[in-house]
């Protein structure tokens, strides 16, 4: 797998086919990884979009499984992860280009849409995570049990308070909607968007269907569209006509 070297910063990202750029970040939270893509009932943009983009994916910075490595910077929160994802588009020629992404990937769209509105024509956002009011607390908890403890044991440098209050960053000094934007921003928003929702505790429906609601140029998926449900075919094929829509010739 290629490697950049940005910094301090080791990307680890992987790539398929030739044409209009599309920069895909996995799911699976803090440890959401190139090897996730295509599991867990979704699809795999690095074959499924291989025929018709230069589709490039990326290890989220610190996953656990992952080799994007990098300093945890506890105050930057998801902005650290935005960094990465630039640094990979300036380093391959990505001027502009089309993002998509899984879990995780909903609320880093929106950060990078807010970081860089020029450069993202279009977006899909896959069961994007979101905040759940009857479960406020769920992403922290998640990460401090889940990912910290693994991770912790592997880097030396960081501490458990900068564990804390880099999850408090991320999970906790905006704990609504999609944690990077508010509703303000999502209704000014024009860029094209796919919303493809799901329903599980951390992928909440109700906040991807008001996110498309609120979205002037947001388009919705069938629902549900995750394998088992046999409604993957038809899935892809609308997200084949949106990125056929929307993709600069």
């Amino acid at each position: 797998m290629p490697i950049l070297q940005n910094g301090s910063t080791r990307i680890r990202y992987e790539e398929a086919g030739s044409g209009f750029p599309m920069l895909v970040l996995p799911g699976g939270g803090l440890n959401a990884t190139v090897e996730n893509l295509g599991h867990a009932g979704s699809f795999n943009p690095l074959v499924e979009f291989a025929s018709t983009h230069h589709v490039v994916a990326l290890d989220i910075r610190n996953a656990n499984d992952g080799q994007t490595i990098g300093p945890l910077e506890p105050e930057k929160g998801w902005d650290q992860f935005t960094d990465d994802q630039l640094a990979l588009a300036d380093h391959l020629g990505f001027d502009k280009f089309v993002v998509t992404g899984f879990c995780i990937g909903g609320p880093l769209i929106w950060n990078l849409i807010r970081r860089a509105p020029d450069r993202v024509v279009a977006a899909i956002l896959g069961h994007p995570s979101g905040f759940r009011p009857e479960k406020p607390d769920l992403f922290y908890q998640n990460n401090i049990n889940g990912w910290a403890p693994k991770f912790l044991e592997s880097r030396k440098d960081v501490t458990l308070e900068m564990v804390e209050r880099f999850l408090t960053k991320m999970y906790r000094s905006n704990p609504d909607f999609v944690f990077t934007v508010d509703r303000d921003f999502v209704r000014n928003c024009d860029i094209p968007l796919l919303i493809m929702p799901d329903d599980v505790a951390a992928h909440p429906f109700a906040c991807a269907m008001e996110t498309a609601r609120l979205s002037p140029s947001a388009e919705v998926s069938i629902y549900p569209w995750r394998e088992p449900s046999g409604h993957m075919e038809i899935a892809l094929r609308h997200t084949q006509s949106f990125l056929k829509a929307h993709t600069p010739v």
